[in-house]
């Protein structure tokens, strides 16, 4: 929950100086996420090329592998729907 306290009877003054202070200390936060996330998947950014590396190269091997029967009804009745 956030400390910003705004009352009724501040000035205007107050307010902004209320409400500067509390992003400042967001932005510290964010800040400091920032960081920890730059430091915990550096290493990956060595290693990724963009490529998906869970992702299978060889879709119809890998559909007729595992689904067979059902792949092939199923491509069947796309190429008829062209």
């Amino acid at each position: 929950m956030s400390k910003l306290i705004i009352k009724k009877g501040m000035t205007t003054e107050q307010r902004l100086r209320a409400i500067k202070k509390a992003a400042d200390r967001f932005n510290k936060k964010i800040g400091k996420s920032r960081k920890v996330r730059r430091t915990e998947t550096s290493f990956m950014d060595r290693k990724y090329d963009g490529d998906n590396i869970n992702a299978w190269t060889d879709a119809p091997q890998y559909a007729e592998k595992y689904y067979g029967e059902r792949y092939r009804d199923t491509v069947s009745h796309d190429n008829d729907w062209n």
